[in-house]
């Protein structure tokens, strides 16, 4: 038998959007936070050096701001990607768990550190020695920091393992150090200043007094300034580390809009960070609301999505395909490749969860069983309705034949040596029943009707008529 989970199918914008909704989100909570931790500990350094006590107190107000924007809705959004994650492709996340347990065991550590920190910094601001409160401050900016290079060699991972020796040796060091660790940490970090300048206007913009409002927008407008600009820098760096194949899929692959949308998102902060500088009585919590809204859907959204693009077919260290399926031989974790025993007895005859009654393809149950094999195998990355992520209707016009479409199933497609999309090893009647429902799924008035009860209007209409 395969180690295989059963599907979660969400038909209105499919399992991958919910997850990318949710991240997207997160990340914007969690930028802000890690943003901000070097934001103390550079305005506590200022606050004792140039006798600036406005900004102990703007610590204080945006360190209350964060307990509830970064602490509280990002850990509510945290645990909800690994819930829709573990639903999405539980084996992808398996992975990553086993790989690195104790470094996200770490993580956690120096999170509850952090967590700790803001809290110190909150109820302490001007409360103890200057001295004192600096530390603090350099305890939260450095916590903050570890747990950033952890989460960014786990993303790194995900994309391809720092070491190919990794897959002789399971070694986790090798595993989490590779060519772009350190230029995602980095561009990451920049733009962590980025979105701290923004979201901190929201509690900027509250100050009554057009002195202290001035100093803190500008101390805002410096750190903004220096995220983009640094964060331009070092993505660009992050290209360059890709492996050659990602770097063809992003090519290929990505949408045409990215670079646009990237270039506005970076445009617009550098815009709006100099106007705060030159006009802080211009910055309301309204106008820095706006800008961050403007952030997460030009500069976020794309971003994420763009990682999980590049990454493709895979969903974790290029052994793990995003349906769940173990595409290649790990010899240091001891795992083997599931793909000739998917080619040789079929996906119906080892999947677990298989229906009574599907565990081979008949005359009778054609098409429900190519229903199974293309929530099985196709739904992780493609709608089977035409809402969602790359629906099926994107992919195949509706005229394509059967035969085509069972053909193109059987190649796959690639972007010169790079497989996009691999070929699906299944035998020729598993093939030719996933084509069968696809085909009809393509030509159906109603393919969600189709894929969530396996009959669609057509077929409705046809047993009314009888």
């Amino acid at each position: 038998m395969l180690g295989l989970y059963p599907t979660w199918f969400e038909p209105g914008v499919g399992s991958g959007w919910v997850i990318a909704i949710i991240a997207t989100i997160h990340v914007l909570f969690s930028h802000a936070s890690v943003g901000s931790a070097l934001l103390f500990a550079w305005l506590a350094r200022r606050a004792v050096k140039y006798n600036k006590p406005e900004y102990l107190t703007f610590i204080r107000r945006y360190g209350m701001f964060l307990l509830i924007f970064s602490y509280v809705l990002g850990s509510v959004t945290g645990p909800g990607i690994w819930f829709s994650a573990t639903l999405a492709n539980p084996r992808g996340l398996s992975a990553l768990i086993h790989n690195f347990v104790w470094l996200w065991a770490t993580e956690w550590v120096f999170f509850i550190v952090e967590i700790v920190g803001v809290y110190l910094l909150v109820y302490l601001a001007q409360r103890v020695s200057t001295r004192t409160y600096m530390k603090l401050s350099a305890i939260f900016a450095l916590s903050s920091l570890a747990t950033l290079m952890v989460i960014v060699g786990v993303l790194s991972f995900m994309l391809w393992p720092g070491n190919p020796s990794w897959f002789e040796t399971g070694s986790v060091m090798q595993a989490f150090f590779g060519p772009n660790t350190f230029a995602q940490m980095f561009t990451r970090l920049f733009f962590m200043l980025t979105i701290t300048g923004v979201v901190g206007g929201i509690v900027a913009g509250r100050i009554k007094d057009p002195a202290e409002k001035a100093s803190v927008s500008r101390a805002l407008s410096i750190v903004g300034i220096v995220g983009s600009v640094g964060g331009v820098a070092c993505f660009y760096w992050y290209l360059g580390t890709l492996p050659a194949e990602a770097a063809l899929v992003a090519e290929t692959r990505l949408p045409e809009s990215f670079p646009l949308m990237m270039t506005t998102a970076v445009g617009l902060s550098l815009v709006y960070f100099l106007l705060m500088a030159a006009a802080p009585r211009l910055l309301t919590s309204a106008v820095a609301a706006v800008a961050t809204v403007v952030i997460l859907v030009l500069g976020l959204a794309p971003e994420e999505t763009a990682r999980e693009i590049i990454r493709k077919p895979w969903t974790s260290g290029q052994f793990v395909y995003s349906n769940q399926v173990i595409g290649r031989d790990v010899p240091g974790l001891g795992i083997k490749s599931e793909l000739p025993l998917l080619a040789q007895k079929g996906l119906l005859a080892t999947h677990p969860f298989t229906p009574e009654g599907l565990r081979s393809v008949t005359p009778e149950n054609r098409l429900e069983a190519g229903r199974f094999i293309a929530l099985s195998m196709c739904a992780s990355c493609h709608s089977l309705t035409r809402t969602g992520i790359r629906p099926m209707n994107t992919v195949f016009a509706p005229q394509t034949s059967k035969k085509d479409i069972e053909t193109y199933l059987g190649a796959g497609l690639y972007h010169g040596h790079t497989a996009y999309m691999p070929p699906l090893p299944l035998p020729a009647d598993e093939r030719s029943a996933l084509a069968e429902f696809l085909h009809k799924a393509l030509n159906s008035p109603d393919p969600a009707a189709l894929v969530i009860t396996g009959s669609d209007a057509t077929t409705a209409s046809k047993e009314a008529a009888k």
